[in-house]
Protein backbone atom coordinates (compact mmCIF):
# COMPACT_ATOMS: atom_id res chain seq x y z
CA UNK A 1 0.00 0.00 0.00
CA UNK A 2 3.25 2.24 0.88
CA UNK A 3 4.22 1.90 -2.56
CA UNK A 4 0.96 2.61 -4.78
CA UNK A 5 0.78 6.43 -2.23
CA UNK A 6 4.44 7.19 -3.10
CA UNK A 7 3.71 6.24 -7.13
CA UNK A 8 0.14 8.71 -6.22
CA UNK A 9 2.06 11.56 -5.41
CA UNK A 10 4.72 12.35 -8.17
CA UNK A 11 1.99 11.53 -10.37
CA UNK A 12 -0.72 14.40 -8.77
CA UNK A 13 2.50 16.90 -8.71
CA UNK A 14 3.15 16.41 -12.10
CA UNK A 15 -0.74 16.88 -13.21
CA UNK A 16 -0.82 19.59 -10.99
CA UNK A 17 2.11 21.07 -12.68
CA UNK A 18 0.99 20.55 -16.35
CA UNK A 19 -2.41 22.45 -15.74
CA UNK A 20 -1.00 25.37 -14.29
CA UNK A 21 1.24 25.40 -17.15
CA UNK A 22 -1.49 25.80 -19.23
CA UNK A 23 -3.53 28.02 -17.75
CA UNK A 24 -0.88 30.31 -17.78
CA UNK A 25 0.27 30.14 -21.45
CA UNK A 26 -0.38 33.00 -23.46
CA UNK A 27 -0.83 33.39 -27.60
CA UNK A 28 -0.86 35.57 -30.18
CA UNK A 29 -3.31 36.59 -32.34
CA UNK A 30 -2.87 35.00 -35.77
CA UNK A 31 -5.26 38.02 -37.45
CA UNK A 32 -6.57 41.41 -36.56
CA UNK A 33 -10.40 41.96 -36.75
CA UNK A 34 -11.55 44.71 -38.15
CA UNK A 35 -12.90 46.75 -35.54
CA UNK A 36 -16.43 46.72 -37.22
CA UNK A 37 -16.50 43.19 -37.19
CA UNK A 38 -20.05 43.50 -34.73
CA UNK A 39 -21.61 46.07 -36.48
CA UNK A 40 -25.05 45.18 -37.38
CA UNK A 41 -24.00 45.95 -41.18
CA UNK A 42 -21.26 42.61 -40.76
CA UNK A 43 -23.88 40.59 -39.17
CA UNK A 44 -27.17 38.68 -40.50
CA UNK A 45 -30.21 38.89 -38.61
CA UNK A 46 -32.75 37.03 -38.84
CA UNK A 47 -36.44 37.15 -37.52
CA UNK A 48 -37.84 33.61 -35.49
CA UNK A 49 -39.81 33.37 -38.07
CA UNK A 50 -37.14 33.00 -40.95
CA UNK A 51 -35.12 30.29 -38.88
CA UNK A 52 -38.35 28.59 -38.19
CA UNK A 53 -39.18 28.17 -42.07
CA UNK A 54 -35.24 27.01 -42.77
CA UNK A 55 -35.43 24.76 -40.18
CA UNK A 56 -38.75 23.35 -41.09
CA UNK A 57 -37.25 23.37 -44.69
CA UNK A 58 -34.62 21.72 -43.94
CA UNK A 59 -35.82 19.09 -41.91
CA UNK A 60 -38.49 18.12 -44.73
CA UNK A 61 -35.83 18.16 -47.40
CA UNK A 62 -33.80 15.63 -44.93
CA UNK A 63 -37.14 13.16 -44.40
CA UNK A 64 -37.46 13.17 -47.89
CA UNK A 65 -33.72 11.66 -48.37
CA UNK A 66 -34.62 8.52 -45.83
CA UNK A 67 -35.81 5.04 -47.71
CA UNK A 68 -39.19 4.01 -47.28
CA UNK A 69 -40.80 0.90 -46.26
CA UNK A 70 -39.49 -1.54 -43.70
CA UNK A 71 -35.89 -1.94 -42.06
CA UNK A 72 -33.95 -4.39 -43.21
CA UNK A 73 -33.99 -7.63 -41.40
CA UNK A 74 -30.61 -9.06 -39.61
CA UNK A 75 -28.54 -8.92 -37.11
CA UNK A 76 -28.07 -5.45 -35.59
CA UNK A 77 -31.21 -4.34 -36.84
Amino acid sequence: MAARRSVIGPIVLMLVVFVALLAFQCTEATRVLPEDFARANNLASYSPSVLSEQARQSMSWWLQRLESGPSPKGPGH
